[in-house]
């Protein structure tokens, strides 16, 4: 597994709260940091970096053998200094409002919500 910084922090952290942080989906938030996997690297950026995350839904049309449909697909969007840093997808509705509600006790100096 290789780490990369996403933001401003350049030193590695440590695997120790890799491992240790809570985990939805192929999200993880550690005490200082949030991770996410992205094909084998990890990406990791700092909290102090987030200005502003939402959740993003995107409709995802499908072809099934009964018909069509739409499936929903959850993404949590974070946004920096720079503008869009990155968009996490998520299993589901519910591990989208958890990492919601984490963000907003884990960096309270990011606004919450789509600008």
């Amino acid at each position: 597994m290789r780490f990369m910084a996403l933001a401003s922090e350049q030193t590695a952290p440590f695997q120790a709260e890799y491992a240790a942080a809570r985990a939805l989906g192929n999200l993880r938030l550690g005490e200082q940091r949030l991770y996410f996997r992205a094909g084998l690297k990890v990406w990791y950026l700092p909290y102090r970096d987030i200005r502003r995350y939402f959740r993003r839904v995107v409709e995802v049309p499908a072809k099934l053998c009964c018909g069509r449909g739409n499936f929903a697909a959850e993404y949590l969007v974070l946004y920096g200094d720079a503008g869009e840093l990155a968009q996490i997808a998520l299993p589901g509705t519910r591990a989208a409002r958890a990492a919601m509600e984490a963000l907003a006790a884990l960096c309270p100096d990011a606004a919450a919500g789509k600008p």
